[in-house]
């Protein structure tokens, strides 16, 4: 049986850019400053398609989160990242990433992670990915809002903070 591999990261500075390479362990061991990607995929009704995390997750699993989130891999950027990660965790392959949306500085919700927030319209099916995922859920907003204010626990709190930051996005758009 073959070892698994080891995930590096790039490390980079407060604003943003490269400053060196370490493996996923001890960049989230000493809290490195470092990239991540979260989708939120909407289907044509409005309704937003949440992850329950798989519950070998490292971090928060059995946990509701974005429709697709990862980290970006050393030497890669945010755009592939998302790519890589629609078609790993939902089966979505895409001749070219979906819309940027806004982007999250490094805090404790995020576990110091710059993260760019796309948004993507789709109306499935997917392909859940079943290391990755537990299960998923097509949500209206208005259901979201009320489990997020009566049951928060069940949601990742990087999730919390980039739908309370997307919240404010859809406001400005109406």
């Amino acid at each position: 049986m073959a070892a698994p591999s080891i995930e590096y990261f790039d490390i980079v500075n407060d604003r943003d850019v490269v400053i060196g390479r370490a493996p996923r362990a001890e960049v989230h061991a000493k809290r490195l400053l470092h990239r991540a990607v979260h989708i939120l995929v909407f289907d044509r009704q409005g309704r937003l398609f949440l992850q329950k995390r798989s519950m070998t997750k490292d971090a928060e699993p059995g946990m509701w989160s974005t429709s697709c989130s990862g980290h970006v891999d050393s030497g890669e950027t945010y755009d592939p990242a998302a790519q890589r990660e629609l078609g790993e965790e939902l089966g979505i392959f895409l001749p070219a990433p979906p819309a940027r949306w806004f982007r999250i500085k490094p805090c404790a919700e995020t576990g110091w992670e710059f993260c760019w927030v796309y948004r993507l319209q789709h109306d499935g099916p997917f392909t859940l990915h079943p290391e990755e995922i537990e299960a998923g859920a097509w949500i209206t907003l208005e259901e979201l809002n009320a489990r997020l204010k009566s049951q928060p626990r069940t949601f990742a709190i990087s999730f919390r903070l980039v739908w309370l930051m997307a919240s404010a996005e859809l406001a400005k758009a109406e």
